[in-house]
């Protein structure tokens, strides 16, 4: 008796080819791929996205295999952040780009210069998405030259991205003036960007929504403070749903919203001064924006008794789902049980909000009363809330929030945050906390919370009473044997100098499928005495049996370079204290940005911290935000599965000189060569 044996490969290969491009994950493709011939066509075939590593001078390494690629990047080729190439081999390199990625509707490029673009661009006429990159100086070239090669030959472009892309606030009017059909075909313009340290001006917002009245979409960063010529006030927001009424998302933010600045817990909450920002022009700007669905708005400046504002937002922007609000104030001030403000926008999906001074823990329950749809949840520098307020919120939400950030908040430290997200501790994904340890004192009396849910549903004559008992007597008894066992995600900030090993004990040592994890130390450390301890704790962190993937920021530390004053301790110390014990971790991802010395603009790996990196032996791919000499990258050879290494000085201002031994061309290749030369077995 014969038997057939029917495999995957014999279904169809129209339903094959539809099962392997659903397939996201970059090495599981690739892993795929090697299944057979069959199933290695039908993975090239498939393949829709492309970033490109290695070296721009390997021109015979381009693949030709990926015909079908319609979004290509190109910003990741090394060395990193230097011009592709110049000359007559660039106008090759784009040739051979345009034979092997014939399809390319989308781009991403670090346009150090405008040749790249400019020798790219023709090749592919009917390009729709570019990103531009550059964290180095503007180019002495004219108002708009760096960008003008964009609108020059792509005629068919509707989405802009230059949110990592370094320019001056007039070179964006000039070109969007000079070339107004293609101007007008935009639905995307992202001008987000955090080295824009002022702003664009009201004159330009007003110019560049002028200029595209078919927008979509609106990412902007904006001088909106009151003390500078030309801010952004209500004669400028009026104009915006005017110019632009098709917006479906509009993001406006000031400069300071962008580097998260935090708050000094010892002030009252309120700005210095408040933005020139009234309710009436708000709700007019809500009113004229019907098809808003996302709507962030962050002036680092007060806008009082806001409640009304966002409860036009509510009523006129019927597909709002997502909404950030900084530093806007009486958002929620609920009497008596009935809901307003922002409690009253029950479509809400995701919502964040910053440095809120007035918002009080009966502020917070209405939101959650209000809200009831909130997957994502996101609150900063609002003093007033306490873990009493969020583990009510928390419990009334239990059933959809799977996302939270609580951050800079003076009464919620990472023990009480922790606390009073146990109601949702199955069921959350991402998390971020702020790691300065607490204690429960003040919760020790608590032991039950009532509240009234009181709504209205669509035809506003229901109303339920909802009665929450829950013991928080265990604030102070320790916490429950339960297992955070959906959360994928952990974010975690600290100050300089404070460690890591009591996060475990906190009640975070129950953690099954924690796969990332992203620690950010922020602090001056010039004057801090030497730490009491040897390292910052990282080898704790072993307890995570999925963890893989790190993002270690110690970006926003500041120290000495190179010399310090007695008694003091230079940053290639403060290196190994945070790095010691890395190689403990079974890392595969690790992305790390050194510490820095402001007054030299200097961040670059030291002595210690290459020693204690090649340690990592599990590692597959290594960011290094900043730069390192070329026998300190040596040190990472040893690192037997390590395959992907960037320098990449993606900080503003990026640093110019170029022949320094830590950034050199000719360093960064040898380290490729001899990191290619290595035998890895997969």
């Amino acid at each position: 008796m014969s038997f057939s044996t029917t495999t995957i490969n014999d279904l169809p290969d129209v339903i094959l080819s539809n099962i392997i491009a659903a397939i996201s994950n970059t090495r599981t493709r690739n892993a795929a791929s090697l299944v057979s011939r069959k199933w290695l066509f039908l993975d090239r075939s498939t393949r829709a996205s492309l970033t490109l590593r290695g070296n721009a001078r390997d021109l015979f390494m381009l693949p030709s295999c990926f015909r079908s690629v319609t979004h290509l990047d190109l910003s990741l080729l090394s060395p990193w952040g230097h011009p592709l190439l110049s000359g007559g081999p660039a106008a090759l390199f784009a040739q051979l780009l345009s034979q092997m990625f014939p399809n390319v509707l989308s781009l991403v490029i670090y346009s150090r210069n405008p040749n790249a673009i400019r020798v790219l661009a023709p090749h592919w006429p009917l390009i729709r998405q570019i990103k531009l990159v550059r964290w180095h100086q503007r180019p002495v070239v004219g108002p708009g030259d760096d960008i003008s090669p964009v609108f020059e030959n792509c005629r068919e472009l509707v989405d802009l991205d230059l949110s990592s892309f370094y320019c001056w606030t007039d070179d964006i009017p000039i070109v969007l003036r000079s070339y107004p059909l293609s101007a007008s075909r935009l639905t995307c313009l992202n001008l987000m960007n955090p080295a824009i340290t002022d702003g664009f001006k009201g004159e330009e917002v007003e110019e560049i929504t002028k200029c595209c009245p078919n927008l979509k979409k609106l990412y902007i960063v904006c001088l909106f403070n009151p003390s500078y010529v030309g801010f952004v006030g209500d004669e400028t927001l009026g104009l915006i749903p005017v110019n632009c009424p098709k917006l479906s998302v509009l993001c406006l933010a000031d400069p300071l919203a962008l580097v998260n600045a935090r708050v000094d817990p010892e002030t009252q909450g309120f700005s210095a001064e408040d933005a020139s920002v009234t309710v009436s022009t708000l709700i007019e700007m809500f009113s004229g924006l019907p098809l808003l669905e996302e709507f962030m708005f962050d002036v680092s400046h007060n806008v009082r008794d806001s409640g009304p504002a966002l409860e036009i937002l509510n009523s006129k922007c019927l597909k709002l789902k997502c909404l950030k609000i900084g530093n806007f104030h009486g958002i929620s001030m609920p009497v008596e049980s009935k809901l307003d403000g922002v409690a009253l926008c029950q479509r809400l999906e995701s919502l964040s909000i910053r440095n809120v001074a007035d918002l009080t823990d009966m502020g917070l329950i209405a939101i959650a009363r209000g809200c009831s749809k909130l997957s994502k949840f996101e609150v900063q520098g609002c003093k007033n809330i306490t873990g009493r307020g969020m583990r009510t919120f928390v419990c009334i939400l239990s059933r959809t929030l799977v996302e939270v950030k609580i951050s800079c908040c003076m009464n919620l430290g990472a023990k009480s945050s922790l606390k009073a997200l146990e109601p949702i501790q199955g069921r959350i994904r991402k998390l971020h906390i702020d790691c300065i340890w607490d204690d429960f004192d003040e919760l020790d009396d608590l032991h039950e919370i009532e509240t009234e849910n009181d709504f209205d549903d669509e035809l506003g004559n229901k109303r339920k009473k909802q009665k929450l008992d829950f013991d928080l007597n265990d604030f102070s008894n320790g916490f429950q044997e339960k297992t955070w066992e959906k959360l994928e995600h952990l974010s975690l900030w600290f100050p300089v100098g404070e460690l890591l090993t009591p996060l475990v004990s906190s009640g975070l040592e129950n953690c099954p499928n924690l796969e990332e994890i992203f620690i950010k130390i922020e602090g001056d450390c010039r004057f801090l005495p030497k730490p009491a301890h040897r390292e910052f704790g990282l080898t704790s962190l072993a307890l995570y049996p999925k963890l893989s993937k790190m993002k270690l920021d110690c970006g926003d530390t500041i120290g000495y370079a190179h010399t310090a004053p007695s008694g003091h301790m230079d940053l290639s110390l403060w290196e190994r204290f945070y790095l010691y014990g890395i190689g403990d971790l079974s890392l595969i991802e690790l992305d790390y940005w050194p510490p820095q010395d402001k007054d030299v603009n200097q961040r670059s790996l030291s002595l210690p911290a290459a020693g204690l990196l090649q340690g990592c032996l599990m590692l597959r791919k290594l960011f290094i935000h900043g730069t390192a000499h070329e026998h300190f990258l040596m040190f990472l050879l040893r690192i037997p599965n390590l395959r992907d290494v960037q320098l990449r000085e993606d900080y503003y201002p990026a640093p110019e000189n170029d022949m320094s031994t830590e950034m050199r061309a000719d360093s960064c290749s040898r380290f490729e060569d001899a990191l290619n030369r290595r035998q890895i077995e997969d």
